[in-house]
């Protein structure tokens, strides 16, 4: 039991990382590899600062700010610089690493005694594991609150219609640079916050973390459609923290089949995988289906 609260507690601070990604992936519609250095920069900013002696709240907000500034330089490469997004984000990922080593002063540090969000009175209460639970509970709600409202603005709806078609955002009025640089800064502000709430919940922060985050992301996203189906944009929101913790599930059921946890990596790429080909594999069953009943198909 202790293991699936630990699992959904985990699936929800690592959806705040989906919901980032959300943005540029879904609604913007191009892929963010900022992310992988993003997310360790928020650690390596908030455990930094705890161990200086900030409080743990000002330490993640700095984190937020850092991860803005990092998707800010990503979409300056991209809009301005006119770099392929892939290969802007690439590059930020890459100059983001030497930053973290600048920042940490080693490639680890560790929060062995210090004061951390999820060590207040209050969630030090809890019972075992349910102190992630409930944080990552109230930080989604406040998130997923906050994009609802906002997409629902002029703001919100000019940024949906810059990914939806840009040409004709255009047209509108619309500086669809400036659309995609907030999207950018807002997306990788809270990926710099999972990071510092990742790093707060493990008691440190490693200059590799960032390894393979896009796939967690990827899957949160992916998984939540898939089981969830036609959904409205509000609802695709809440499917993607379901789909995160559908994931950290999965990887559990995974583990305890014996693999062993250094198999995560190629584990998550599996799962990823296979949630991406789930559609063809329904179009495939239903058309032997078809076929079956010997109903002509055309090509």
């Amino acid at each position: 039991m202790n293991l699936i609260v630990s699992a959904i507690g985990q699936g929800l601070l690592w959806a705040i990382l989906g919901l980032g990604l959300f943005l540029t992936f879904r609604i913007l519609d191009f892929p963010d590899m900022t992310v992988e250095g993003t997310f360790p920069l928020g650690a390596a900013v908030a455990v930094t600062a705890i161990v200086h002696g900030m409080s743990p709240l000002m330490a993640t907000f700095l984190a937020f700010l850092a991860g803005m500034v990092a998707g800010l330089i990503t979409g300056l490469l991209y809009t301005k610089g006119k770099i392929p997004i892939l290969l802007a984000g690439i590059l930020t990922m890459t100059a983001a690493y030497s930053i973290n080593l600048r920042i940490m002063g080693k490639s680890n540090t560790s929060l062995l005694g210090q004061k951390t969000l999820l060590k207040t009175k209050f969630l030090s209460s809890l019972p075992t594991y349910f102190d992630s639970v409930f944080l990552g509970m109230l930080i989604i709600a406040i998130i997923t609150i906050i994009l609802i409202f906002f997409l629902q603005t002029d703001l919100g709806q000019a940024f949906i219609a810059t990914g939806d078609n840009e040409k004709m955002a255009k047209s509108l009025g619309i500086h669809t640079d400036n659309m995609k640089n907030m999207g950018l800064m807002v997306s990788n502000g809270m990926v710099g916050i999972c990071g510092a709430l990742i790093a707060q919940s493990n008691g440190y922060a490693d200059i590799n973390m960032g390894i393979g985050t896009i796939v967690i992301a990827l899957a949160s996203i992916i998984i939540g459609e898939v089981v969830f189906g036609e959904l409205t944009l509000n609802q695709r929101l809440v499917a993607v923290t379901l789909g995160s913790i559908i994931y950290r599930l999965i990887l559990l059921a995974v583990l305890q089949l014996g693999f062993s946890a250094n198999d995560l990596n190629v584990l998550s790429s599996i799962v990823l995988a296979l949630c991406m080909m789930l559609p063809q594999f329904k179009k495939a069953l239903h058309l032997d289906h078809i076929l079956s009943k010997g109903v002509r198909v055309d090509d």
